[in-house]
């Protein structure tokens, strides 16, 4: 599966990543890469609880009620 990330850097130049199709799915990196990285993780993790919880697994899926 492909998902939406938005990847900006904050003011202490930290890199945040969030995945646009699962609400709450953020992390953050040192660098572009590492934030990346964790965010590929981060999806992972959320879509194992979402499944587990029996919650739709994105924003798509919630447009299916």
């Amino acid at each position: 599966m492909k998902f939406n990330v938005t990847l900006n850097q904050d003011e202490d130049g930290v890199w945040i990543a969030e995945c646009l199709d699962i609400p709450g799915c953020v992390n953050q990196g040192k660098t572009k890469e590492e934030s990346l990285t964790n965010i590929q993780d981060a999806i992972t993790a959320c879509l194992q609880i979402r499944a587990e919880r029996g919650m739709p697994l994105t924003i798509e899926g919630m447009n299916d009620f």
